[in-house]
């Protein structure tokens, strides 16, 4: 009994605080955790200390209608370097974040397209430039739409913000060198969360795909489990609790950090966030994510599915 007790105590400071956050955002959608609800954010659409972005996969969506006073962000253009491969500079997110309107004691809700995948990117990115007080919008336009909540195709005009950002924390970005590491030494629990087909090798990459590889697989070692199991029919995010149970049944339970990737980085934001955010989880996401892996000579990769260049 006093050993169960311990283990009690130790699973309560470790977790329970931030998983009782999250729990409370999903039921009460209000702005102390993680996430909004749609309910809030129609209340609050015109409240001077909170700023909307739109972040979607189809970059035309935001003009055929939009949360009204909504600012649209390109991500292959605002959220990156154009001409490395990388996530945007200091200066150049610096540059952002002021024509947005932010300030340091502004709340940014974030929401896109895909169950908002693209919007999860953004958060990531905003994360790793320290803005705080950055929330999603559970269910992003699909629920918001489905809600028959108000749409406006009008651009927002606001005020330049004054919001100084941090520099880049490299803590919530893995490379390939600590991807390499965690296979090797399973310091790290490898999260792919990629579909059963692309894991196991059978496809290279999702229909229509234009980022590809030359081998299909997945990192020796990495532990499959598809973003679309965390979100309900709506797009919402599944309770904490269900989240919980979803990821310890796989063996994931936090007491290791943990590395999510995908094919390009964008999926495995939306599981970066659930993990970080909801559950309270150290986890890095690795953008370089399958392109990069599986286009790097010399890397050992599983393909169960045995494919070879397309060809089975």
């Amino acid at each position: 009994m006093k050993l169960k007790s311990i283990v009690a105590a130790a699973f309560a400071i470790g977790f329970g605080a931030a998983i009782s956050a999250g729990a409370a955002v999903a039921q009460t959608g209000n702005a102390s955790g993680p996430l909004v609800n749609g309910e809030w954010l129609e209340k609050n659409l015109s409240n001077p200390k909170v700023r909307i972005v739109e972040v979607s996969v189809d970059t035309g969506v935001f003009e055929r209608g939009h949360i009204p006073g909504a600012q649209n962000l390109v991500w292959h253009t605002d959220l990156v370097d154009t001409v490395r491969r990388d996530i945007a500079s200091k200066e150049k997110f610096q540059d952002l974040i002021r024509k947005l309107g932010v300030d340091q004691d502004t709340t940014v809700v974030l929401y896109g397209d895909n169950n908002n995948w693209f919007a999860a990117w953004g958060a990531w990115v905003f994360d790793i430039y320290g803005v705080n007080n950055v929330k999603l919008l559970d269910g992003g336009r699909k629920k918001w739409e489905a809600d028959k909540r108000p749409l406006d195709t009008r651009v927002a005009s606001l005020p330049a913000g004054k919001l100084t950002i941090s520099a880049a924390n490299e803590k919530l970005r893995a490379r390939l060198v600590d991807v390499r590491a965690a296979s090797d030494s399973k310091n790290a629990t490898l999260v792919d969360i990629r579909s059963a087909d692309e894991y196991s090798g059978k496809i290279f990459a999702p229909p229509g795909s234009q980022e590809l590889t030359v081998r299909a697989g997945h990192v020796p070692n990495a532990l499959n489990v598809p973003w679309s199991r965390a979100v309900a029919e709506d797009g919402t995010f599944k309770s904490p609790e269900e989240l919980k149970k979803l990821y310890a049944d796989a063996g994931i339970d936090g007491k290791k950090p943990i590395i999510v990737y995908c094919r390009i980085g964008e999926r495995s934001s939306h599981t970066w966030f659930l993990l970080s955010k909801i559950l309270g989880y150290d986890v890095k996401n690795y953008d370089g994510s399958w392109t990069e892996y599986g286009n790097s000579v010399g890397l050992p990769v599983i393909n169960v599915a045995g494919t070879v260049w397309g060809v089975k």
